[in-house]
């Protein structure tokens, strides 16, 4: 197994098995959809900046009065946020919704909100999938209960399909053999795709989902954040303290008083990073089915164990249907840095055929020459560090300049948690929410050019 998905399997806790009633995929499908063109439509118009938006062109409230006495600790005006995925999102709206917050925060993000990884990714949550790892435990957890509320406060079940799940482990065999339906097992799923009796991995009450495009969309829309496309260059630097950011193309520089680096595994292509630590790309593939009855699809989340033939590496995909009718299959890893624009990125075509295989054996549902509709074949890069723990906090020697990277296959979980503690860092110069001593990037120092 690859060692960034050992924590997804980590959990081991024995739960009484529960039952809810299933959700009926095609209820909120007209919701759903309508939604993605509403909040497209709110992101591209009415939150962005047209180019010459720069160098003080966009009016930022006034500083406040020269004093004999200034206040050191007074929160930042005007606070940059580069790029437009789950963390970026986040970090923006627990700024903008902050007590003490003086500002609306500009994002920068080089193609379009979620187009990435937090677009393509599975939308999976956990309680408690990370509590071997303490840190990552707290931090978990509070990013579960996080995500609970912004979806009562927001609307999530209709606006991004937040819903509780059940969650299995099942054994795939590389050759069906006719089996009788395990209890445990959704008529969906065929009685034949369980080598041996599915096990329970959570609950309603441990496991949940969103649809990680619209969560990230509705959360930076709710953030009344303003974006600028554009491409960050670097950050630019005065007198030891974060003053800007230069965006590629434009004269000038967007500038600010706070800049968060929220560039998922392009963080590292920025210097002010590179010197400190290195971010790499681990490229994970899925696909994206409407199966021929998906009214019959019910809320559970599947994690299988699968060998394509005797001697082969074993495989770990995963499966999750989704409320809007469709159904993800991901899996298919491998480290490789990505390209520099992320609208370039496919998937390679043995990868993504292998996940079509495994979707058939799954169930009837999900095979293209039984009605399954393909509605997408794509691959996105995960952030990972050479320690495998996220990066968060102000980076040493530059003050006002802070990161949020190397969540790897976490990242929509633990988005919440990560922009509220940056919000709290930034605001009010500690976080409350999670210790963000293990994920300091200056535990990196040691080895690091700037700590030489």
């Amino acid at each position: 197994m690859n060692p960034v998905w050992a924590l997804r399997f980590s959990y081991q806790s024995e739960f009484s098995r529960g039952r809810v009633e299933p959700t009926c995929a095609a209820t909120r499908l007209n919701q759903l959809h309508a939604y993605i063109a509403c909040t497209d439509a709110t992101l591209s118009t009415i939150h962005t900046l047209s180019p010459p938006a720069f160098h003080g062109a966009r009016p930022h409230p006034a500083p406040p009065p020269m004093s004999a006495a200034p206040a050191a600790a007074a929160p930042p005006r005007r606070v940059v946020i580069c790029g437009g995925g789950v963390v970026g999102a986040c970090t923006a709206y627990f700024l903008s919704t902050h007590a003490a917050s003086p500002t609306v925060p500009t994002l920068v993000e080089r193609c379009a909100p979620a187009c990435a990884a937090s677009g393509k990714a599975g939308g999976f949550l956990a309680l408690d999938w990370c509590d071997s790892t303490p840190g990552l435990s707290a931090l978990a957890r509070a990013s579960y209960a996080l995500h609970r509320r912004l979806a009562a406060d927001l609307g999530g079940a209709d606006a991004y399909g937040y819903r509780p799940v059940h969650t299995l482990s099942v054994c795939v065999p590389s050759v069906p053999k006719p089996a009788s339906p395990h209890p445990m097992l959704p008529a969906w799923v065929d009685p034949s795709a369980s080598a041996a009796p599915p096990r329970e991995l959570g609950t309603p009450d441990t496991t949940a989902q969103v649809h990680p495009g619209l969560f990230t969309k509705a959360v930076l829309a709710a953030s009344g954040a303003e974006v600028v496309i554009g491409e960050v260059e670097r950050v630019v630097v005065r007198d030891g303290r974060a003053a800007g950011v230069a965006v590629k193309g434009r004269d000038g520089v967007v500038d600010a008083d706070a800049v968060v680096l929220a560039l998922g595994p392009w963080s590292g292509r920025l210097e002010v990073v590179s010197e400190v630590f290195d971010v790499s790309g681990l490229k994970a593939h899925s696909i994206l089915l409407r199966p021929r009855e998906p009214e019959n699809i019910t809320p559970h989340c599947l994690f299988l164990s699968y060998q394509p033939e005797p001697g082969a590496k074993m495989l770990d995909p995963e499966v999750y249907p989704r409320p809007t009718g469709e159904v993800y299959i991901c899996g298919m890893t491998k480290e490789e840095n990505p390209p520099d624009d992320p609208a370039t990125i496919t998937g390679e075509p043995n990868s993504i055929a292998m996940l079509h295989k495994i979707a058939g054996k799954v169930s009837s549902q999900l095979k293209k020459e039984e009605g399954a509709e393909v509605v997408a074949e794509q691959a996105c890069y995960l952030p990972c560090t050479t320690d495998g723990m996220p990066v968060i906090g102000e980076m040493p020697g530059v003050k006002g300049c802070y990161v949020a990277t190397g969540h790897s296959c976490w990242g929509i979980l633990n988005g919440p948690a990560t922009g509220a503690a940056l919000a709290e860092l930034i605001l009010d110069g500690k976080a409350k929410i999670v210790d963000l001593a293990p994920f300091s990037p200056a535990r990196f120092l040691k080895r690091s050019r700037r700590g030489a």
